[in-house]
Parts: C-alpha cells; sequence; structure tokens
C-alpha cells in the first residue's frame, strides 16, 4: 500500500529515520541530569544524530523542561528555542527533533520525566485516547478541522488545555514529505531548515491559489478553513499536546493517509508501549515479593 507516490520501499525509509530520531530521544534521556539547561539537551539530541550520519534537519532539536513544556507565558514564537531552563527533580521534559537523511523527514515529540511527577504519568497515560480518536476519524473521512475540533471536545472532557494551538498555524499536525537537496540545506530559521520552509510555504501558496475553481490543500492541520476537507493522501506528522497546571504533554509521529485508508507508519514506537499492559509474570513477580 502506498501513500500518494510513495512505495512501500519509501515509506520504510520514513519508518527508519523515525526511530532514529525517536532511539536518539530516548538516549538522550538517560543523559540528563540535574541543573542541565534545554539547551544542553538540544545540543545532545543534535550530537546523536549527526554522529550517526544526519547532516540536514526538518527541524533542529527543541527542548523544553518544567512549565515550559505546557508553553506557559510563551509571548512569540522565539520561546520556543531552547533556553537556559535546568533541570530538577519531578519536572516534565518535552524532546522534539526533525533528523532527514536523503531528503527522508520525520518529525517526533517525546514526553519524559525527570524522577516522579503524579500528574505528568496520568496525563501521558490520557493522551493514548487521541492516538485512536485521530486514525478513527481520519479513516471516517472526517473534515481535519472537524477532527481538531474532537480533539478539543476531548481535551476539555479530561480537564486539560490545548497546547498545540500555540504552535504556528495552530497545528495539530503537518504535511511531512521528502525535501529535495538544496544549497540552503544547512540554513536555518527559527530552528527550521530552508528547505522545509520553503517546501511549506510552497505548499501554503498552492493552498491559496484556484486552479480549474478547485481550492488546494493547505499542508497544515488546523481548526481554520483551510483544513475544512478530509486528510489528503500523503504523510503527516500529528502532535498532540494538552497541558494543565504547568505541566505538558505530547507525542508526535508520522500518520500515513492513502486513497482509501490511514494508519500509524509504526506502530512499535515509546509512547504506544508505554500504554501497554503489564505482563501478568511482572505482577506475579511483585505480589509475591509483597
Amino acid at each position: 500500500m502506498s501513500a500518494g507516490s510513495y512505495s512501500q520501499t519509501e515509506l520504510d525509509k520514513f519508518r527508519e529515520v523515525q526511530r532514529l530520531a525517536y532511539d536518539c530521544v530516548q538516549h538522550v534521556e538517560k543523559q540528563l541530569t540535574a541543573e542541565m539547561t534545554e539547551r544542553h539537551a538540544a545540543k545532545l539530541m543534535r550530537d546523536y544524530l549527526v554522529s550517526r550520519g544526519v547532516k540536514h534537519f526538518f527541524h533542529k532539536p527543541f527542548a523544553w523542561f518544567g512549565e515550559r513544556t505546557a508553553f506557559v507565558n510563551f509571548r512569540n514564537d522565539l520561546y520556543f528555542m531552547p533556553s537556559n531552563r535546568t533541570l530538577a527533580w519531578g519536572l516534565p521534559i518535552i524532546l522534539d527533533v526533525a533528523p532527514m537523511i536523503d531528503g527522508y523527514a520525520a518529525d517526533i515529540g517525546y514526553s519524559c520525566v525527570y524522577g516522579k511527577n503524579d500528574l505528568f504519568e496520568k496525563m501521558v497515560s490520557d493522551l493514548e485516547a487521541y492516538r485512536t480518536l485521530i486514525l478513527r476519524e481520519v479513516r471516517a473521512e472526517k473534515t481535519l478541522q472537524q477532527i481538531y475540533r474532537d480533539v478539543d471536545d476531548l481535551i476539555r472532557s479530561q480537564g486539560y488545555q490545548n497546547r498545540h494551538q500555540r504552535y504556528p498555524y495552530r497545528v495539530l499536525a503537518h504535511r511531512i514529505d521528502r525535501i529535495e537537496p538544496s544549497r540552503f540545506d544547512r540554513l536555518t530559521v527559527g530552528g527550521f531548515g530552508v528547505p522545509a520552509l520553503r517546501w511549506l510555504a510552497s505548499q501554503q501558496s498552492q493552498a491559496r491559489a484556484f486552479r480549474r475553481g478547485v481550492l488546494h490543500h493547505s499542508p497544515f492541520w488546523n481548526d481554520k478553513d483551510e483544513a475544512a476537507h478530509p486528510a489528503t493522501p500523503g504523510l503527516w506528522a500529528v502532535e498532540p499536546h494538552i497541558g494543565h497546571q504547568g505541566v505538558g504533554v505530547k507525542w508526535e509521529e508520522l500518520l500515513v493517509v492513502t486513497e482509501s485508508d490511514a494508519y500509524w507508519l509504526d506502530d512499535e514506537l515509546p509512547h504506544v508501549q508505554r500504554w501497554k499492559p503489564s505482563r501478568p509474570r511482572i505482577a506475579q513477580v511483585a505480589a509475591g515479593s509483597a
């Protein structure tokens, strides 16, 4: 099964890049220490990926600690950049990175905590429902605008706040593609690679242009009228992000949309594994040791 013009071989390459990105954030999670800054964590992610052959990024690594995971007091987009905020026991963490290899891109977000935080644990558990809802409604061919609003309803019902609305264009998701190399590959603006920004801009420009009376579809999935259509075939980086009392959590992964179906590119990702019930053997050992 292909998504748009992608073959299965190409989808496998996107999956490999996505797994590399998740390997990166899990590796860095183990390196985090008290008093480490977001900038240091972001550098660790970049160094890990560069050491494994990554030369270009859809966007460079972002790291957010504490209340910054919920985008508290983010007055403009510059606040997304890694800061000198330091890590301490019990603080939530979001690591977000988007490497590219041979033009194949992935964009992922990973939530973890330094030590223990009960609110964080509950919120991460509650994120599972969004993955189910989004896939079900994409398959039902609801408009992206309506799915966004249904996600908002779920967020409110759980007692949380929508934090992905703070992203540029209020995105719950955005299209991702194979980006052709250019002489601007190493340049970034606001953490985003210039080739990625040029591609997004070209997609958005087409969305505003009429051809034969048909409006082209935006690469941004939000609650605006530009998203009043079902998901278009291709790859979407989906990133529901919720916040409460200074704690923000999210996951981000690639959704494959075909002409007749939709599915997550990889069901073996860390957050999906986290939601699986504990094995009975573990429970028995715990009970026997009590």
